[in-house]
């Protein structure tokens, strides 16, 4: 007997359930190009560091700028709101676990001074370093303007959930399409995982769109909220809206996969659903220069009635470097993550990251399990 479906659903998979098929052509990964263009830049690897308080301050702003990624500063975090934001940092890092989230709310509610937003952003520049910022949307028309005239390279608005349309009886909303007139450099909107969704949001003219929902390892919204979408489809779709607003407008959007990221496979794996770059937050959270000292934590966590993150312990695995570019000794995948994506990219025949998005991908749920029963058995130091 057919019974009538209330709506329809569809499967949709996250990294652990997906494989990339090896290419016809193998290529020298030394060969490869990693280059990653937003706007009037162009950085040498396609990785944008997190803007969370425990993975990007000034200094390893200026360290991830040099190692040719794109730092990522939180304009409304620890940064902005304390003069001496190292104190801070070392009081969420050795506060119990019972007693962080009251913390982080009390901390969070430390009003954001508009000066120091100005300072920290001409530190980084003053360095030499290409430096982004990123804001939460009812923040935006109060800081965009700050953040320009220190010389901000790249402006990110980014919330949990980012639509084109918001209604709200309590304030005017934000109108991307003004905002993407008026500044003068690119503007990265975020966060969405729907093709619709997508495609609204290119129209108004933005340069870069953030995808996921949820797959942070110090998010916790998926459990708080029940919504989100694994990212593998989730790139696939936004990467589908950038190429149906290619062909509307000529205009290219950068797809930057934001979440979910632990190894090398992971990231080889967002390019080959269509991401043009990646976010990443808790890898390099584990650097020995990141400002968290091997904690992370969610930037809903400060939420004052509905926090929607946790602070982990990621610990510390080595210098940005090696996490970037290695040398390295650790067999999981953690570390040389550019030595990663330039041997999978030379595996799949792909010459720049264009070529890598169309590498053939296969839905296999048994790849990091099938013929590794010796692995899974071995005793966990």
């Amino acid at each position: 007997m057919h019974i009538p479906q209330f709506k329809e659903m569809r499967r949709a998979y996250g990294f652990d359930e997906v494989a990339i098929v090896p290419g016809d052509v193998t290529i020298n990964p030394d060969q490869t190009n990693t280059d990653f263009t937003i706007g009037h830049l162009t950085l040498s690897i396609p990785i944008l560091a997190s803007a969370m308080d425990a993975v990007v301050d000034t200094k390893l702003a200026i360290l991830f700028s040099s190692l040719g990624g794109l730092p990522v500063l939180n304009l409304e975090g620890v940064q902005t709101r304390y003069h001496d934001p190292e104190a801070v940092l070392r009081e969420i890092t050795e506060a119990p676990p019972h007693e962080v989230t009251p913390l982080l709310q009390r901390i969070y509610s430390e009003p954001i001074k508009e000066d120091l937003i100005g300072e920290r952003i001409s530190s980084i520049k003053r360095a030499g370093a290409v430096c982004a910022a990123a804001v939460t949307p009812q923040n935006t028309k109060r800081f965009a303007p700050i953040a320009v005239e220190a010389g901000v390279d790249v402006f990110v608005v980014q919330s949990t959930v980012t639509t084109a349309r918001h209604i709200s009886k309590s304030y005017h909303g934000l109108s991307f399409s003004d905002l993407c007139q008026v500044m003068p450099v690119p503007v990265i909107v975020g966060n969405c995982v729907s093709y619709s969704t997508a495609l609204e949001l290119m129209r108004t003219g933005i340069s870069g769109l953030l995808v996921g929902v949820g797959p942070g390892a110090a998010c916790t919204t998926r459990e708080v909220l029940g919504i989100g979408v694994p990212q593998v489809t989730a790139t696939m779709d936004c990467a589908a809206a950038r190429e149906q607003y290619l062909k509307e407008s000529g205009r290219y959007v950068a797809i930057i996969t934001d979440g979910g990221i632990r190894t090398g496979g992971d990231l080889a794996k967002a390019f080959a659903s269509g991401a043009d770059a990646v976010m990443l937050g808790s890898v390099l959270a584990q650097a020995e220069e990141a400002p968290g000292r091997g904690y992370h934590w969610g930037m809903a966590n400060p939420h004052p009635t509905l926090p929607r993150g946790t602070r982990i312990r990621v610990g510390t695995c080595g210098s940005l470097e090696q996490i970037l570019f290695g040398p390295t000794s650790a067999t999981s995948g953690t570390q040389n993550l550019i030595g990663a994506l330039r041997t999978a990219m030379g595996a799949c025949g792909a010459l720049n990251i264009k070529e890598m998005q169309k590498a053939q991908m296969v839905i296999a749920p048994a790849i990091k399990t099938e013929g590794k029963y010796f692995q899974n058995v071995q005793p966990q130091c």
